[in-house]
């Protein structure tokens, strides 16, 4: 990317003039931390340098196995993607605190659904961890990967709905209870856009049979964080997928009290000594 030491340069700068420093984080007050995210992925399109400024450049930690740390490693993936190439939108966004859930369709390296969790300090990004799958040209649902309702509600409810997936995950997921599905899961509705998977408890139980069924269950072994606001909640797990060692991040929608839909992705994790850097796919 050809303004990538320009990107980097500016970054610098912002913490190098007093002057600059003010002015740039008056015009960050007043913007949301979401407001921060959604336009720092869509930076990566655009090529647009003030979105940098969001991100602290002297504390930016990366937990993407394939990328170093600091505005440094952050820059570098940058620079090697096909000029014109890339392409972020994002879909869905929500926070949990100093914690930012994006849900994005990208361009990036070839067509992907992301899921981006970054971490604020005093309104600038610190931390990022993310999921990333390639987008399927089918699915068994009919439902792409990342259609569907965007709106945040229910915010009053958002604690119950963290502990209705946590109970769901420890239950169902981990098999503390698997008897229990019904208590979480709608038997009206589940809306599912896993594209290997079809809606419904049955389409659920159908597709977990059948990969077990060929040797390689799906097997949830450690739960990391719950992280929601309303209706939407996200898990980050890690465990067993094709009989590889795998990121699980599953998104869902909870109506009246019980998961109405459901969006993921799976990622697999590279061993540690062929990581970019060491902080880990999770430590949270």
């Amino acid at each position: 990317m050809k303004n990538l030491i320009f990107i980097l340069l500016f970054g610098i700068t912002m913490t190098a003039c007093a002057k600059d420093d003010n002015e740039v984080q008056n015009n960050n007050d007043m913007k949301t931390n979401k407001d921060k995210v959604v336009e720092l992925l869509k930076s990566i399109e655009t090529e647009a340098t003030e979105p940098i400024a969001y991100i602290n450049p002297n504390k930016y930690i990366q937990h993407n196995q394939n990328v170093a740390d600091g505005l440094a490693g952050f820059g570098a993936v940058l620079q090697q993607l096909p000029e014109g190439s890339a392409r972020a939108n994002t879909i869905r966004v929500w926070e949990d605190g100093d914690y930012v859930i994006a849900h994005t369709e990208y361009n990036f390296f070839g067509p992907k659904i992301g899921i981006d969790i970054f971490r604020f300090e005093d309104g600038l990004i610190v931390e990022h961890w993310d999921n990333l799958q390639e987008i399927a040209t089918e699915t068994v649902s009919g439902r792409t990967q990342i259609d569907g309702p965007t709106e945040i509600t229910d915010v009053d409810k958002t604690e119950a709905n963290k502990t209705l997936v946590s109970h769901l995950i420890n239950d169902i997921f981990l098999g503390a209870n698997p008897d229990a599905i019904t208590d979480y899961i709608s038997t009206t509705q589940y809306d599912q856009h896993n594209p290997g998977v079809g809606d419904g408890l049955v389409g659920l139980g159908e597709a977990l049979a059948a990969l077990a069924e060929a040797g390689m269950p799906m097997v949830y072994e450690q739960n990391h964080i719950i992280l929601g606001q309303g209706n939407f909640v996200l898990s980050v797990s890690e465990g067993i997928f094709m009989n590889e060692k795998v990121a699980f991040y599953d998104i869902f929608r909870i109506e009246d009290g019980k998961v109405v839909e459901h969006w993921d992705t799976i990622e697999k994790i590279i061993p540690e000594e062929e990581a970019q850097n060491t902080n880990g796919k999770f430590n949270f």
